[in-house]
């Protein structure tokens, strides 16, 4: 086995990958629409050839050509998918064998095509055993590692890098494509991938494809920022243009060249070429490197957890975890669990977010409920709508594992202790999914009455969970506080616990302070001194209420005494005469405006049903639908908030059309529809997930779509524009090997009707090269796409 070897590269000098597989397929005659996987069995010659020159230009490793070799995607071609994985394998193994030096083989995994749930319908279980498959072939045929690329859901790279964590005993590799703002189609940010991906166990991380190297440079010094490994860029040469019908990018090897030695200066060890890179380009980057060595990365050491989206530092300035999804002592919570009343969690959720909380504690332990299935069900659904990290909280390892394992970030789990038992089950699960760990200072005797015996119980966890190879940063320790009204002496006992176990560890504090005034009158004054005295002595991040004014008000002024609320920015904004200060709001007579916006599908139909009674359909499209679509559209665009939350407020919405569409059938009355659009993924393209996305935000404006789904021949979509006169059609695509049939497709609309108006996107297009192809509109993303719907039907 050659394997080893791959990573032991790494440690004293670069590792060079290969450049872009299809550009190379097309100048060696492969025609737009054609299947590239099917190269490998019926024109091995070819691929062995693409890779022999990737090797000659000084190439370490070969890229498998199995980019979208899924069963999604082969299925029905008339080949097993382990037949096209393994003649993949085959084919560069043998141009390896070829050299003297070792040269290894890297299984390519590219995206599936069709978006997670909840943004789509594939759930992560399905997307995990295509990937599966996947790696099970690749392993078997002898390839030497693993690369997951071209990601732009974190979700799914989840589902893949735990695919080839368990199936296979290769290294594993993971690179995701980032867009504007310097975030992934889903949303994620570089911190946020960095944490998940690194947690997960990858053994290199970084960035691929979307962009040119000089357009990646901001976004590598963030990966190198904060990773603690091998950092592996492959830009693309630029940006695609097209000239004499030919699509060519516009970073030649010299200045490609030049900004990859820039990267590796910074510390990039891991390099090689995305679209439109060739052998040419390789060598051009060996040349350019071969008289440096790479530099070793110092990243920030931090305490993270992240959702999706959003990353929340513990240590920087006191964060706060919201308690309030716990039934402990709450009969309504407690009633909606009995009855599946998911909403009224998500109620608590949108609450606690909006008040305050920084992270929230979820915990739905009841004896007569199936807590697994109802922890699983909850995450799901709050992760769909919330884009703040989720702290999994429960007593039953079983249950942590179900919901850590679909868990869309880098979660905290609610907790271990010093039990050893606890420890043999908890860590395990920690590690596997680079979760953070609350530690309970407690173990066999229970919790102790003094500050020593606190710390040694953490000290004794925090070097358990090192021989898991779980740091410090990873751990949150709770000292636990007891009751004044039992242990009054023991109450001081828990916060000398706080500053001992920080001055010997690099951990930081969670504690849940309301504990302290069971049993004694007027808590609310104690629970707030309690919580000023914990903060003093160096809590991190309290677990408490943030409905509740007061506490909030603790943690505020404190943070401007600290000097973490710098120039009393927060402190201001929240209690300046300018701005009413936050409330909780009452979700009971919420608007139909505020529910759409905040995605709560469970109340949109009631609502609008009683809506329904005193105002038209087109006045609760125009006066409610409408303007809660701008407000979150603005939001997105903002980055207020992501594509989970886009999606659900859509899909919310969707549910009012619903019911207005089912009143207006029983009146006589025809649908609402502003105009009709068609949409496409162009032939030779699988890939339909910014489609979709795009068809669901224009329906809930009030567009009839049409939409005639993926690799969708040119005659068609031809035919159908005849057919139903169609004023505006939407073109996507994701690789460059169809784009070319893009082209095509806008030529044979224009040449049939000049005044037909065309939007295209996809992650290779850009406005300069929408404008090259002949189209009318760039759709960066399915805002945009209803701007450009209002533009060509002003009339609507």
């Amino acid at each position: 086995m050659k394997t080893n070897s791959v990573l032991d590269i790494i440690k004293e000098n670069f590792l060079f990958f290969d450049g872009a597989m299809g550009t190379m397929l097309q100048e060696a005659g492969m025609k737009a629409g054609e299947i590239p996987e099917l190269y490998n069995i019926e024109n091995p010659d070819i691929i062995y050839d693409i890779h022999k020159k990737y090797f000659e230009a000084g190439a370490h490793v070969a890229t498998t050509n199995t980019f979208g070799a899924n069963k999604l995607k082969l299925e029905g071609k008339g080949y097993s998918l382990e037949e096209i994985i393994t003649s993949a394998v085959k084919n560069a193994v043998k141009a390896a064998e070829e050299f003297k030096d070792k040269k290894y083989v890297a299984l390519d995994i590219g995206p599936i095509g069709s978006l997670l749930a909840p943004l789509g319908t594939l759930k992560f279980e399905e997307a995990y055993e295509i990937f599966k498959e996947q790696v099970v072939a690749g392993t078997k045929a002898g390839a030497d590692l693993i690369l997951i690329e071209t990601m732009s859901d974190l979700y799914e790279a989840k589902a893949a890098v735990l695919a080839a964590k368990e199936n296979s005993h290769l290294p594993v590799f993971c690179t995701m494509t980032f867009h504007d703002e310097n975030r992934t189609f889903s949303g994620t940010d570089v911190l946020t991938m960095v944490s998940v991906l690194e947690g997960l166990g990858v053994d290199a991380l970084g960035v691929n494809c979307s962009k040119g190297p000089n357009e990646l440079q901001g976004i590598v010094e963030e990966v190198l920022k904060y990773s603690h490994l091998p950092v592996i860029v492959q830009a693309n040469a630029g940006n695609p243009k097209v000239k004499n019908n030919k699509v060519y990018y516009d970073f030649d090897k010299d200045l490609y060249s030049e900004e990859i030695l820039i990267m590796a200066q910074k510390g990039v060890a891991i390099i090689g070429g995305c679209c439109g890179t060739t052998p040419e380009y390789i060598k051009s980057i060996v040349g350019k490197l071969k008289n440096i060595k790479p530099i070793k990365l110092n990243p920030k050491r931090i305490t993270c957890t992240s959702s999706s989206s959003q990353t929340v530092i513990i240590g920087e300035e006191v964060k706060i975890i919201g308690e309030r999804i716990n039934p402990t002592g709450k009969k309504r919570l407690k009633e909606a669990l009995r009855n599946g009343e998911i909403d009224y969690l998500i109620k608590e959720a949108i609450n606690q977010m909006e008040t305050g909380s920084d992270i929230l504690d979820v915990n739905v332990g009841l004896p007569d409920i199936d807590e697994k299935s109802m922890m699983k069900k909850v995450v799901e659904d709050l992760q769909s709508l919330i884009s703040l990290p989720l702290q999994i909280d429960s007593a039953n390892e079983e249950v942590i594992e179900e919901a850590v394992r679909i868990y869309n970030g880098k979660p905290i789990i609610n907790s271990v202790n010093g039990k050893k038992s606890s420890m043999d089950k908890i860590l395990p699960i920690v590690k596997k999914y680079g979760a953070l760990v609350i530690a309970l200072t407690l173990d066999e005797e229970g919790i102790p009455k003094n500050s020593q015996k606190r710390l040694e119980i953490a000290g004794k966890i925090i070097e358990e969970a090192k021989s898991y190879g779980i740091s410090e940063e990873d751990i949150l320790v709770d000292p636990l506080v007891l009751t004044a009204s039992a242990e009054q002496s023991a109450v001081l006992e828990t916060l000398k616990a706080i500053t001992m176990i920080k001055s010997k560890y690099n951990v930081k504090i969670v504690l849940g302070t309301s504990n302290v005034s069971f049993g004694l009158p007027n808590r609310e004054i104690l629970n707030t001194t309690y919580l000023a005295m914990a903060l003093s002595y160096g809590l991190d991040a309290p677990i408490t209420d943030s409905t509740n004014e007061s506490l909030m008000d603790v943690v505020r002024s404190f943070k401007v005494l600290a000097n973490q609320d710098k120039d009393s920015r927060e402190y201001i904004k929240e209690y300046s005469n300018i701005k009413e200060k936050k409330i909780g709001k009452e979700y009971s007579n919420m608007e139909l405006q505020d529910i759409i916006i905040k995605g709560l599908k469970d109340d949109a139909g009631k609502v609008t049903e009683e809506l329904l009674k005193e105002k038209t359909s087109l006045e609760i499209v125009n006066d409610y639908m409408i303007p809660a679509l701008d407000i979150v559209g603005d939001r997105y665009e903002k980055q207020e908030l992501f594509l989970p939350q886009l999606i659900r407020s859509a899909e919310t919405s969707k549910v009012v059309f619903e019911v207005i569409k089912s009143k207006m059938i029983a009146d006589g009355r025809e649908n609402i529809s502003k105009g009709k659009i068609l949409l496409a993924t162009v032939e030779g393209d699988i890939h339909d997930i910014g489609k979709n996305i795009v068809k669901l935000i224009l329906e809930n404006y009030g567009y009839h779509i049409i939409d005639l789904g993926k690799d969708v021949p040119m005659y068609k979509i031809v035919e159908t524009v005849k057919k139903e006169d169609i004023k505006l059609v939407g073109l996507s695509a994701l690789m460059t090997t169809t784009v070319r049939n893009m082209e095509l497709v806008i030529k044979k609309l224009k040449s049939i009707d000049p005044d037909i108006k065309i939007m295209v996107g996809g992650a290779v297009m850009s406005p300069k090269y929408s404008k090259d192809i002949g189209a009318d509109f760039y759709g960066r993303d399915a805002r945009k796409a209803v701007d450009i719907a209002k533009e060509v039907f002003p009339e609507n």
